[in-house]
């Protein structure tokens, strides 16, 4: 009788949990053919491009190369905007031309959850991420971080990172090519650790011993599955076998930042009775205060290190490997950038790019901007409507969605650039220059989200083009195949990016 009961029991429990089971899907599938219904009525005044799978949404959705080409190709067709659908339920409205991108990138709206959500198990509320009160008021405490007197000694980083470099180039079979993304990388990361820690990390030569190394490019590699996994985080972590390694990743990275942090706290007594070289990112945040006297609690601080580290390491390493890539490419433009750069730096025994040279290499700025503009180190942006949106066509997408910034698309559109797939630094002189919008070239963003370490990232990249074109000349080896992008994280090869190096004569 009991064993009776205690299966009818069971039975009924099973039963409950099916009935609970089928009205939770019944109630998702419900919400999303509502969502689905609410965005066509909100798109319905932008033109959607064809070949839109009823199930898979737009198929040059992709990544690739390919898939790169496809969305390009819709410049020549839709020169402003045009609907962009996720799957069969969610749609977004893409932007490729410098006036619809001036309506959403000069206001201060938040970015999209549907794009960095997942980002926050990573970057806490950072820059990156927070919005309203919080990113104004931290936006307006970091500041300070990124001015000229802050930057300028981070110059002599940039040519002690860059000379780790060369030496271990100039040490391996230069009879072979080099693949940039892999190396460069490893320079961007050394610098970053030096500027925002005051760590002397040994990366460039010494990768594969460093734990916090060897986290933040695990990370980056996680974080793909991470995205693409639609479990909420605890099943995630517990469930798949990437996510406990996302959650172990996650755990060395967080927990080197705060200890790091803790040392920072308990020894700069002893750092300011010492003479240091420069002022850290860690110090700058350390000292920040708001008009109420209020400082960055340790957790904020930390979400601003770890927003910080991913925001300017593969992004840095992608608009450099790009920008050697395009200087190998085109021999002529590589050799006017070299003779800017061997005149500034003649008579110098050391060779080094200082800070007053950075606004004498007029050609050389001109040649990074057009790589820039060609190989943007983050290609898609994202933004979430808090309000109407206005175009200046008349045209208005609701509060409540998602807008992407095609930033690629935006500096390939034929409606913008004369001949966009024409590499021509001439571009970005001053005579071409002056009536541009500034909405036309937003490598770094635009408007009040703009990238707070932009002039940070073009100093860098201004030094180590200038060191590598003065003890190299660089090549394309026909063996190598020709890059082809992928999205990511960043902009890079998914065949890799080589190039050839020969040593001058002069060394």
């Amino acid at each position: 009788m009991a064993n009776t009961t205690w299966t009818a029991n069971v039975g009924t429990l099973c039963l409950t949990i099916l009935i609970l089971i089928v009205l939770q899907l019944v109630f998702t599938l419900w919400k999303l053919f509502r969502q689905r219904q609410s965005h066509r009525i909100a798109l319905a005044a932008f033109p959607c491009p064809p070949a839109r799978h009823w199930f898979y949404g737009h198929h040059w959705n992709t990544s690739a190369e390919q898939g790169i080409q496809d969305q390009l190709s819709l410049g020549k067709l839709y020169s402003h905007y045009y609907q962009r659908w996720v799957g069969p339920f969610r749609g977004t409205l893409s932007l490729i031309h410098p006036d619809s991108v001036k309506a959403i990138l000069s206001t201060a709206e938040p970015k999209s959850p549907n794009s960095y959500g997942v980002l926050k198990e990573w970057l806490g509320d950072g820059l990156l991420i927070s919005s309203g009160a919080k990113w104004k008021r931290n936006r307006r405490l970091l500041t300070p971080a990124f001015h000229f007197d802050i930057l300028k000694p981070y110059v002599k980083v940039y040519n002690d990172c860059v000379e780790v470099l060369m030496d271990k180039w100039c040490k391996g079979d230069l009879d072979k090519p080099v693949e940039l993304f892999k190396d460069v990388s490893l320079l961007t990361l050394d610098s970053l650790l030096k500027c925002i820690f005051s760590v002397e990390s040994n990366c460039q030569t010494d990768s594969g011993h460093n734990e916090y190394v060897r986290s933040v490019k695990q990370l980056a590699l996680l974080f793909i599955f991470r995205y693409r996994t639609f479990l909420p985080s605890f099943l995630f972590r517990r469930l798949v076998s990437h996510g406990r390694q996302w959650a172990e990743t996650l755990d060395i990275l967080h927990g080197y930042t705060k200890q790091v942090i803790d040392q920072k706290r308990n020894n700069r007594k002893k750092e300011q009775a010492t003479e240091k070289t420069y002022v850290d990112f860690l110090d700058i945040l350390l000292d920040a205060k708001d008009e109420d006297g209020d400082g960055l609690t340790d957790k904020e601080i930390q979400d601003e290190v770890d927003t910080f580290m991913f925001r300017g390491h593969d992004t840095t390493a992608s608009g450099i490997s790009w920008c050697l890539y395009n200087l190998a490419r085109y021999p002529e433009y590589q050799q006017k950038c070299r003779e800017e750069i061997d005149e500034l730096v003649e008579g110098k025994d050391n060779k080094e790019i200082e800070w007053e040279d950075l606004h004498c290499l007029n050609y050389t700025t001109m040649f990074i901007k057009e790589s820039l503009r060609f190989h943007p180190p983050v290609s898609n942006i994202s933004r979430r409507t808090t309000t109407p949106l206005h175009f200046p066509d008349g045209k208005v997408l609701p509060a409540g969605f998602s807008v992407a910034i095609f930033i690629l698309g935006v500096h390939h559109n034929p409606h913008v650039w004369d001949d966009p797939e024409v590499f021509d630094p001439m571009r970005f002189s001053s005579e071409n220059s002056k009536n541009r919008t500034p909405y036309a070239f937003i490598p770094f963003a635009a408007g009040p989200r703009n990238c707070i370490g932009q002039n940070f990232a073009m100093n860098e990249l201004k030094v180590v083009i200038s060191r590598i074109l003065h003890r190299f000349e660089l090549s394309i080896d026909n063996s190598c195949p020709t890059p082809k992008r992928r999205f990511g994280f960043v902009l890079r090869a998914e065949n890799g990016i080589y190039i050839k190096l020969k040593p001058r004569s002069s060394f």
